[in-house]
């Protein structure tokens, strides 16, 4: 399968998921105000053999929300893109568009959760109800050896989604945790401070210390190659 070929299935909602009533009823209100967008639970962009999978928070409304593929369309794209281009992730062009060309190497994006929220920010309820959908891509990527978390809430959920505590596993940008897949595979999880505007702009996060994660994400699968 090659990169961007990922399709809808167990790993991924439907269209018209009804899990979380009230982000099903702020897709429909986006759908009726701007019936052009995707407006629809994103799906996961990459190959099902990545070795690399980066988990985010959520659909950005006039991003992903409005394009259909993970952190395309918004600021937070633009540095993720950029980022995976320089460390080999991605090839091509990212134009901020679905059909830009653009192919990820060896990687695969998600969210912890797949629909736009309100304010861009799901209640714990909707974190826990889509988790099943982070469960089932831990379980059907069977060459994954290394996940980036996107702030807190991409971190917890990988971490509950790997059966493990959030004690034993505390966020923290630039940490590594060893985990266990759903399927009893072997994982790093990185841990960075989402790339949101609000964080590159305040000085949260600046390009070096988000690049840094990458670099160590990209010597660990070199290493483990030549192992």
């Amino acid at each position: 399968m090659a990169c961007g070929d990922l399709q809808h299935s167990a790993i991924d909602p439907p269209k018209d998921c009804p899990l979380c009533p009230r982000l099903m009823a702020f897709r429909t209100e986006a759908r009726a105000r701007e019936p052009s967008w995707f407006n629809a639970p994103v799906p996961s962009f990459g190959a099902t053999n990545a070795r690399l999978l980066i988990v985010g928070l959520a659909p950005g409304l006039r991003g992903a929300n409005r394009t259909g593929r993970p952190f395309t369309g918004d600021y937070a794209g633009d540095l993720l893109y950029a980022t995976l281009l320089k460390f080999g992730f991605a090839s091509g062009i990212y134009d901020r568009r679905p059909d830009d060309g653009l192919a990820l190497e060896g990687c695969a994006i998600t969210n912890a959760v797949r629909c736009v929220p309100p304010q861009n920010k799901p209640l714990p309820e909707e974190i826990r109800t889509c988790r099943v959908f982070l469960e089932a891509t831990l379980t059907s990527f069977t060459e994954l050896d290394s996940i980036v978390a996107l702030g807190r809430i991409a971190h917890d959920t990988v971490v509950r989604a790997c059966g493990a505590t959030l004690a034993a596993h505390p966020f923290g940008h630039g940490r590594r945790h060893r985990l266990k897949s759903p399927a009893e595979r072997s994982l790093t999880l990185f841990d960075s401070y989402h790339c949101s505007r609000y964080n590159t702009n305040t000085g949260v996060l600046t390009n070096e210390m988000f690049e840094a994660v990458f670099q160590d994400v990209r010597a660990q699968i070199d290493a483990d190659d030549v192992a």
